[in-house]
């Protein structure tokens, strides 16, 4: 039997889901406090143009880069159910074709994005004034994809085995190291946005290279036999179908928020960096949200493992409750403090700016709870091992953003764009709440097909009734 980093099915769930996020919250904080560090160094000392050039790269930003966050979450669900099932061998070859599936996919992807970075902008109606500073940054980024993967499916793996706090000491690392090469490319060596997008870059690879010496020495699940390093196509084909799904679902999403974008960009500059500096805080305020549904992924993987259904109900039900207490929290604070935290990123000259900011984020902060649901459930059904439904969700972001740049944009205007998170959300909870049930009953008809003949016999079957 695998001895547990953080074995998640014993003991009570509220206290095991708070043990688990609070670490990888801060891990998000750190993460989006280097991310803001960017937006703030470029808004302050390289203007409002160059804030709405890095803003307008946002959705394809995510859409490029969330399907590879996405795809490492997904590698990591059979990870923690084998981890869960204490089945030693079969973690050490899931990481192992991990590895192998992540370097290809990785590199591809970096080649492909970088040559078609400045069609994807213009496609999207990036304004001329911006269109050049925001296609050197987001070159860079791209150019950057292998680090950022190699970061993400290590800490993934960490995750999945129950550390949920090696991860954070190398993004603190990291965030201060972001932080001092913002400063020195941007404001010594007169790079421009171009700093920004390389401080990023060289920060994330830092981390992913300390996160696997680190790992190489401490863990032994990563000591892998040279007959387990042989690629295995059959858990190749497992993986690809738990992290494909899961970053399409970024992806499907992203093409929403790049419809939701371009609608935006039609409204001129302004706007552009109006919604970079309120969506800036609100990703911030939004970090809870993120560490609640890595923590169910990680939960719910370890404790279907398990065998340990109801487990994964009474862990969504207490941190559902403090997605709630967290909603109550965040909207209350941004409507007092909201302009303020905005001035972080623009100069306060620039108020109409600040105004629109501040409007955007008590739109999006009054619809915060629908988010949580969105973020516990669907990260809880593709723990379980359903990631396909992922992608359905992700289609009902994407419908609903589309609806808001057709339908209320044009209308609205800026109130508009505002709305289209909040849409989104709401259409995302009418199709995952009612898939959430689905799954138990599915996953409680395996189970006890595993009671009756065993858990070796049933594998297989398991994993056909969840890809089917």
């Amino acid at each position: 039997m695998i001895t547990m980093t953080k074995d998640l099915t014993n003991g009570s769930p509220t206290r095991l889901i708070l043990g688990f996020s609070l670490p990888l919250l801060c891990g998000y904080l750190f993460q989006q406090f280097y991310s803001m560090a960017d937006t703030m160094i470029v808004g302050r000392f390289l203007g409002v143009n160059s804030l709405a050039a890095v803003g307008s790269t946002g959705s394809v930003n995510f859409l490029i880069i969330g399907f590879c966050m996405g795809l490492c979450s997904g590698f990591s669900i059979p990870i923690a159910q084998q981890f869960g099932a204490g089945n030693e061998k079969a973690v050490r070859k899931y990481i192992a074709n991990s590895a192998w599936l992540i370097a290809v996919i990785s590199v591809a992807m970096a080649a492909v994005t970088c040559l078609l970075s400045r069609n994807i902008l213009t496609l999207m109606q990036t304004p001329d004034n911006i269109l050049e500073e925001a296609n050197t940054y987001i070159w860079i980024i791209f150019l950057g994809i292998p680090a950022t993967c190699l970061y993400n499916i290590l800490s993934g793996i960490m995750r999945a085995l129950g550390d949920s706090k090696t991860p954070v000491i190398f993004l603190l690392i990291s965030s201060f190291l972001n932080i001092g090469l913002d400063i020195f490319c941007i404001l010594v060596l007169n790079m421009g946005v171009a700093g920004a997008a390389w401080a990023t870059v060289i920060s994330q690879a830092v981390s992913g290279i300390a996160c696997l010496i680190y790992m190489l020495k401490k863990f032994e699940l990563m000591r892998i036999s040279r007959e387990e390093w042989r690629p295995d196509f059959h858990q190749m084909g497992i993986l690809c179908g738990m992290g494909i799904p899961m970053g399409l679902q970024y992806s499907i999403t992203a093409i929403g928020s790049g419809i939701l974008q371009s609608a935006t960009n039609s409204l001129g500059s302004d706007a552009v960096a109006s919604i970079t500096a309120g969506s800036k805080v609100s990703m911030f305020l939004c970090c809870p949200f993120d560490a609640m549904g890595a923590t169910m992924a990680t939960y719910s993987g370890q404790n279907i493992g398990a065998g340990k259904l109801d487990r994964v109900g009474e862990g969504m039900r207490a941190c559902v409750l403090l997605g709630a207490a967290y909603s109550v929290f965040a909207f209350t604070f941004t409507f007092f403090f909201g302009r303020d935290l905005a001035g972080l990123f623009v100069d306060g000259a620039e108020a109409s700016i600040l105004n629109q900011a501040a409007l955007y984020l008590k739109l999006n902060t009054a619809f915060y709870f629908p988010l949580a649901l969105v973020n516990i459930v669907r990260f809880t059904i593709q723990g379980m091992g359903f990631p396909r439904f992922a992608i359905l969700a992700g289609v009902f972001e994407m419908a609903a953003r589309s609806i808001t740049a057709f339908a209320l944009v044009p209308v609205l205007g800026f109130t508009g764009s505002c709305l289209g998170n909040p849409v989104a959300w709401i259409f995302a909870d009418l199709f995952l709440i009612p898939a959430y049930f689905h799954v138990r009953k599915t996953m409680a008809r395996i189970l006890k097909l595993k009671q009756e003949n065993g858990m070796q016999r049933t594998t297989d079957k398991i994993a056909a009734v969840q890809h089917s």
